[in-house]
């Protein structure tokens, strides 16, 4: 297992940018400005000779400082009129890369503080192992957490947060807020037409869907809808058939996976469900699948596998043919990630965050078979830990996503 340590107690957490929003109970976003400097000052400044480095032309340099650390940008913008141009708005910096096709992956962790739940959004760039913060969510007080819903579409660097539940009169939300990278800025978008929290999520087409969940005084749902993020609208669809709240969700094949999980003591088998957007219908999950499904899951090369809570963290992987389980080969979760903790992937990497921001990376490896006609291939993981600075040990993660910036 390989460590890297990135930061320490004398390392604060840097900010990606300052929050340009006002915050209500209503869920309301004041107007922001614009951030953007006047584009005839940088022209003037072009003009006259005022390279972006010296010695190199401005495309190659503008190539360099587009690779810069957010955690670099506020001593950058002391160097020049330009520098300051360039690494004194968020979102133009953004937009360039955007621009020239940069898609580095960032690692967004919805996180709240043990003690008083007080809900924060953290950072961690993948390229430069480095935490960065960004501006608050607008959010009521006393609110549950794990009740939240969180998906995103990594390409296009939005991502959304829907749903939750005041925890004091267990009273459901149909909020639904999008955080875009380039802006680094939330907005409010049209609201879910049913409150619901605890519930199954994912994107599928680039289209949000939700489904089940607990209603008002914890009634668990059957409806379902989906989200236009283009048109902003949501839409109803086939209802799930059971009433059910959601322990995880996946996509696979096109398809959304709903569990229900495993409650302790095992009284009863979980309950799950698929969605197929194109026929607009649920079928029940196989008896091996929703029984095998202990924890939180990923894709990753087109198969399900999951991190699991009841199987000393190991890692395994699902068997459409056989409806089974395999285990993963390779060492357990490392001990420095404690329960509980949030997975998300990207490409063959699987990112695990665990109780005070430590991130465990886990290196999926496909190994076929020698001969084509035997055995299915098989898969093993390297697990590579990322310390978090102590200035996160008080933060519980409850949810992560991926997204290019």
């Amino acid at each position: 297992m390989q460590r890297v340590r990135v930061s320490s107690q004398q390392a604060p957490v840097q900010k990606l940018g300052n929050s340009q929003m006002t915050l209500s109970p209503k869920f309301r976003l004041a107007a922001a400005q614009s951030t953007l400097l006047d584009p005839a000052l940088e022209f003037e400044l072009s003009t006259r000779g005022e390279q972006l480095i010296p010695g190199l032309p401005d495309d190659v340099a503008l190539q360099c400082l587009l690779r810069v650390p957010v955690d670099k940008h506020a001593a950058c913008k002391a160097v020049c009129k330009r520098w300051y141009s360039l690494f004194g708005s968020k979102e133009q910096f953004f937009t360039r890369r955007k621009e020239l096709g940069f898609r580095d992956p960032w690692l967004f962790v919805f996180a709240y503080h043990k003690c008083t739940g007080k809900i924060e959004w953290k950072v961690l760039d993948l390229t430069h192992f480095s935490w960065h913060t960004i501006p608050a969510m607008p959010c009521k007080d006393k609110v549950c957490p794990q009740g939240f819903r969180c998906v995103s579409i990594p390409h296009e660097g939005v991502l959304f947060v829907c749903g939750g539940v005041v925890s004091d009169v267990d009273c459901p939300l149909n909020l639904v807020l999008k955080y875009d990278v380039r802006k680094n800025r939330w907005t409010t978008m049209t609201k879910m037409i049913t409150p619901r929290s605890f519930f199954g999520s994912g994107v599928i087409d680039g289209m949000v869907y939700v489904a089940g969940g607990s209603s008002t005084d914890l009634f668990e749902l059957n409806s379902a809808e989906v989200l236009d993020p283009k048109k902003g609208m949501w839409k109803p669809v086939a209802n799930m058939g059971m009433n059910m709240a959601s322990y995880d969700t996946a996509v696979l094949n096109g398809k959304l996976l709903v569990t229900e999980g495993w409650f302790w003591p095992f009284y009863v088998a979980p309950r799950g469900q698929i969605y197929d957007p194109i026929t607009d219908n649920w079928e029940n999950m196989a008896a091996g699948l929703r029984e095998g499904w202990t924890g939180s899951s990923v894709v990753i090369y087109g198969h399900l596998f999951v991190v699991t809570e009841h199987e000393r963290t190991k890692l395994k992987v699902y068997d459409m043919e056989t409806d089974s389980w395999d285990v993963v080969e390779g060492p357990v979760l490392p001990e420095q990630i404690c329960k509980p903790f949030s997975v998300n992937c990207w490409e063959s990497k699987v990112y695990v965050v665990g109780r005070n921001l430590h991130v465990a990376v886990g290196h999926i490896l496909r190994m076929y078979p020698s001969n084509p006609s035997g055995k299915k291939c098989r898969f093993s993981v390297q697990w590579q830990m990322v310390d978090a600075p102590q200035t996160l040990f008080d933060l519980t993660p409850s949810s992560a996503q991926v997204l290019f910036a």
